[in-house]
């Protein structure tokens, strides 16, 4: 059968730049850093004492007191931030076929923050197991889908993806797959992470990944920096309504942009580096650019995964240079994990609904906190440094890679009728 066009009509988020796509995309593109120190715990025995947390994020701001409890907080963001798309996207639930329209999300590590709690509270009682009976459903996965599915009442596919960093892009690429394909007409699909806690950061401080600039935690994520030491970990949701093109045309929505195409490869490597030449990466861009029948050279912008660790940002560039050729120079790169830190399972949400809006605005967001040029980096690519530069955006690639060697790629275009 021929493949359906896909459209984007809704978008939410809540991030550490703040809880809504605009204030999220103002922070952006003012080059604004959401990093500071740990408030969720005292991080004073940690090796790493900052993060991008949310800020001014109440649960029960969005949703009943009640059911806030019943949810960890991966899912809290999960919903609120779907609740924001479908709000977007002017979905009415009394014209659309419930049959039709599911919710595919994302999350690299689920409800840790309430089993982290769980656990304290059972080791520090007197051994008699008196655990929540809302235990399991925090924690697992797949809640957060089911959760919006429930509160919407969308009875289309619905399932979780997980590959680590790059589970929210995986989510978009099955949901754009799924509206191809006829198999729904409306997909809410993003991805959540919400695991700033004290087994988290100490898991990624032995494994040597987090940056330790403890003196200016502000400057810390620095992408393609010579002197860049770790990624920064931030938390968050991001959310996006795609739709067939015939289903929006019909009922009058507002279409933002085309989703083209995605890719998805493995590294086949090692468990948390990169290939050194970038070779799952390389094939990545190129499945996902095969996938939406595009050239290179329709690429204006690429949000790349660029956490700000040694070896992963050279691999990235590597890919691209090999994958773009002389187009490489034309187009604009960035990291806009140097402003909202690495929001792990979420982050290819937050990084597509970034490229949609520099689309949206021709704008091309910064990667902020560079000072010194990395010499194996080739100095002529334009890694859009410190400040957002104006440029009409065609088209927009964002890669997403995830521990185990998992790697994602989608492309958004500028919406032709």
């Amino acid at each position: 059968m021929q493949p359906r066009r896909v459209v984007v009509t809704g978008l939410g988020a809540l991030t550490p730049l703040g809880n809504s796509v605009d204030s999220f995309w103002q922070g952006l593109a003012s080059g604004v850093s959401g990093a500071d120190f740990i408030k969720q715990f005292d991080p004073s025995k940690f090796k790493t004492r900052f993060a991008c947390e949310l800020k001014d994020f109440d649960p029960t701001n969005y949703m009943d007191k009640k059911d806030a409890r019943k949810m960890d907080p991966f899912t809290q963001t999960a919903v609120i931030a779907a609740d924001q798309a479908v709000a977007d996207a002017k979905i009415d639930r009394a014209t659309v076929d419930l049959d039709r329209v599911g919710v595919i999300w994302g999350t690299g590590v689920g409800g840790m923050i309430n089993f982290t709690q769980e656990l304290k509270e059972f080791h520090q009682g007197d051994g008699t197991p008196r655990f929540s009976p809302f235990l399991i459903p925090r924690l697992i996965l797949d809640i957060a889908a089911g959760y919006i599915s429930i509160r919407n009442g969308f009875r289309g596919p619905n399932f979780s993806c997980v590959s680590a960093c790059a589970s929210a892009t995986n989510a978009i690429i099955e949901a754009m797959n799924h509206i191809r394909y006829n198999k729904a007409d409306v997909i809410v699909t993003g991805g959540s992470e919400n695991i700033i806690n004290e087994p988290c950061v100490g898991g990624f401080n032995a494994m040597k990944a987090l940056s330790e600039r403890n003196d200016d935690p502000k400057t810390a994520s620095r992408p393609f920096d010579l002197d860049r030491d770790g990624f920064v970990m931030g938390e968050g949701a991001g959310a996006l309504v795609l739709e067939s093109y015939e289903h929006a045309m019909a009922r009058g929505a507002n279409i933002l942009v085309e989703i083209m195409g995605g890719g998805a490869t493995a590294d086949a490597h090692h468990l948390t580096a990169p290939h050194p030449e970038g070779l799952g990466a390389r094939n990545v861009m190129k499945a996902a650019l095969a996938d939406a029948n595009m050239q290179p050279e329709e690429i204006d912008y690429i949000n790349v995964h660029g956490t700000s660790t040694p070896l992963g940002d050279i691999a990235e560039v590597k890919a691209i240079q090999a994958v773009f050729g002389d187009a490489a120079y034309k187009l604009n790169i960035s990291s806009t994990k140097s402003m909202t830190g690495h929001l792990l399972g979420a982050a290819g949400a937050v990084e597509s609904i970034a490229a949609i809006k520099s689309i949206l605005h021709g704008l091309v967001p910064p990667t902020i906190n560079h000072f010194t040029d990395d010499p194996q980096l080739d100095a002529k690519l334009n890694f859009t440094f410190n400040v957002a530069q104006q440029r009409e955006v065609r088209a927009a690639l964002s890669n997403t890679f995830g521990f185990g060697g998992h790697n994602a790629s989608v492309i958004f275009k500028k919406f032709v009728p």
